[in-house]
């Protein structure tokens, strides 16, 4: 019975995510970038609707965690410059909503990763907004979970770095522990910091709760058991 229900809870999880997330989820170029036009027409036909633009940047977001999943760098950095306009705009219509700033700053970390020297023009974006999320939502396991992905790419002169990472992910787990993202960077950051066995674990749990997740795949497969 407990193995039944575990299976159920898991299709139901998988269904649960939006069709974008399970293109990331697939490593799906092609179905991401059909989905930022189909959410770009709409944009563009409700200029003030503030949820309209956050579709955008949110599809942008993912496309340019798949750039950096497939090492292009080139594709992230396009995809999350493309995606910071229209979270501003979201921003700008909604300010008090806590996940337009958490996006905004997302996608402005996500630029860094191409070339570390953004982060003297994308670093305050991604820092301040993030806390900003933080301070409207302080119990929001994706906000956190954002703040850790920016951390694990911001160098610690910048502000940020591994340890800081691995806190913030480690919060992100703790406020919602069947979050498959949560624990797939945890286990990244705890690797990058040469701890392999406790990033195993933190990745084989991401895996158990998203068996879809490619990058998860490629991430256990690349981590040493010791």
């Amino acid at each position: 019975m407990r193995l039944f229900l575990t299976a159920g809870l898991l299709v139901v999880a998988a269904w649960a995510r939006t069709p974008a997330e399970r293109a990331l989820d697939a490593q799906d170029r092609a179905a991401l970038e059909k989905i930022i036009v189909q959410f770009s027409a709409k944009a563009q036909a409700r200029p003030q609707d503030a949820q309209a633009h956050y579709a955008v940047a949110q599809a942008n977001s993912l496309l340019a965690q798949l750039g950096i999943e497939l090492g292009d760098k080139t594709l992230g950095k396009e995809a999350a410059e493309a995606g910071i306009g229209a979270a501003r705009q979201a921003v700008s219509f909604k300010p008090d909503q806590a996940e337009y700033h958490r996006v905004l700053g997302m996608l402005c970390g996500q630029v860094i990763p191409a070339n570390v020297m953004a982060g003297l023009k994308y670093g305050k974006c991604a820092m301040e907004e993030v806390e900003k999320a933080v301070q409207l939502d302080g119990k929001s396991s994706d906000i956190w979970l954002s703040r850790g992905v920016g951390n694990y790419y911001l160098p610690p002169m910048f502000g940020g770095g591994v340890e800081k990472a691995i806190g913030d992910l480690q919060k992100a787990v703790e406020l919602n522990p069947r979050s498959s993202e949560a624990h797939l960077w945890l286990g990244v950051a705890l690797r990058k910091a040469g701890r392999n066995a406790d990033a195993r674990k933190s990745l084989a749990t991401s895996l158990q709760l998203n068996p879809e997740r490619k990058w998860a795949k490629q991430q256990l497969e690349k981590t040493p058991a010791q």
